[in-house]
C-alpha cells in the first residue's frame, strides 16, 4: 500500500496527515491539535485518536507511524522532553496500539525527520552517512547510513565546553545569550567539527525553525563535510513516521 498515516507528537502540538509514501506528498489535510497540558500519556493518546477521527478514520491495512520526543527502545519511551515524566519507561507503542486497534511504528521525532530528508528531501540519493541535526530548544539528531536509520543517536548530549553541547550550541542558546549570528556560528563550528572528527559523515542536514535562515550562518562555517538545510521542516516528522511505518517487516 502506498499510503500511510504519519503522526508527529510535540511538546506544544500534535500533527497528523495521510502520506503517499512513494512520493512523500500529503494526500490529506494536515491537521493539528494542541498537546494537552501536562503531556500525560492517556491525554496524548486521546488527542491522537481525535485527530484520526477528524481525518475521517483509517482504512484497513493503512500503516501508522508515530514520532515522539523521546528515546524509543523496542517501543518503550526511555526519556521525556517537554511532556510528562510518566512517559519514562512506558510501553508507549503498546499503549497506542491498544487505543488504535492496530500495529503501529513508534519512533523518535528527530529520527523520523532525518529519515524524511533521506527519502524525500535534502539528502535524497546521497550515499553513505547522512547526519541530521535539528537546532531548536535542544539539538536533536539522526544518523542514516545508505538509507538505513541508526536510531536514538542523541548527539546534542555530546560533551563540549564541559556540558551537553546543546546547552551552548542549540538555537535556544543563541536567543538566551542574545548572540549575533557570528558569535553563534563559532559555537556551531566547534560542534560540527567535533561531529566530523567522530563520524566522518558524507552530508550534514540542518533542520529546526532556524534552518530557514541558513544563509545567515552557513557561510560562517568552515567544514570538510557539505552542509544543507532541511526541506521538510514542518512536515518532516509526519513524512518520516509514515515512511518508516510502511517499510516491509524485517525477516524473522
Amino acid at each position: 500500500m502506498s499510503k500511510a498515516l504519519g503522526v508527529d507528537i510535540g511538546g506544544t502540538g500534535i500533527k497528523a496527515a495521510i502520506v503517499d509514501v512513494e512520493t512523500g506528498e500529503l494526500v490529506s489535510e494536515r491537521l493539528k491539535l494542541a498537546t494537552p497540558a501536562g503531556g500525560e500519556p492517556d491525554a496524548i493518546v486521546k488527542t491522537v485518536v481525535e485527530l484520526i477521527e477528524k481525518l475521517g478514520g483509517l482504512e484497513d491495512g493503512v500503516p501508522v507511524g508515530v514520532c515522539f520526543p523521546a528515546i524509543v527502545r523496542n517501543g518503550r519511551t526511555m526519556s521525556a522532553a517537554n511532556v510528562s515524566k510518566k512517559w519514562i519507561g512506558l510501553e508507549a507503542e503498546k499503549l497506542f496500539e491498544k487505543a488504535l486497534g492496530r500495529d503501529i511504528h513508534f519512533v523518535n521525532d528527530a529520527d523520523a525527520a532525518g529519515y524524511a530528508e533521506v527519502r524525500y528531501g535534502a539528502a535524497k540519493g546521497v550515499p553513505g552517512l547522512v547526519l541530521l541535526t535539528t537546532l531548536g530548544t535542544g539539538i536533536g539528531s539522526a544518523l542514516i547510513y545508505n538509507g538505513v536509520l541508526i536510531p536514538n543517536s542523541e548527539l546534542g548530549h555530546l560533551e563540549l565546553w564541559g556540558r551537553d553541547a546543546e546547552r551552548r550550541a542549540a538555537y535556544s542558546a543563541k536567543e538566551r545569550g542574545r548572540l549575533s549570528w557570528k558569535a553563534w556560528a563559532k559555537r556551531l563550528q566547534k560542534y560540527y567539527t567535533h561531529l566530523e572528527s567522530l563520524f566522518s559523515p558524507d552530508l550534514f542536514v540542518v533542520g529546526g525553525g532556524v534552518s530557514k535562515n541558513y544563509q545567515e550562518f552557513f557561510p560562517l562555517l568552515h567544514l570538510q563535510t557539505p552542509i544543507v538545510p532541511a526541506v521538510h521542516r514542518n512536515n518532516a516528522g509526519i513524512l518520516g513516521a509514515a515512511a518508516l511505518a510502511a517499510q516491509p517487516a524485517p525477516p524473522a
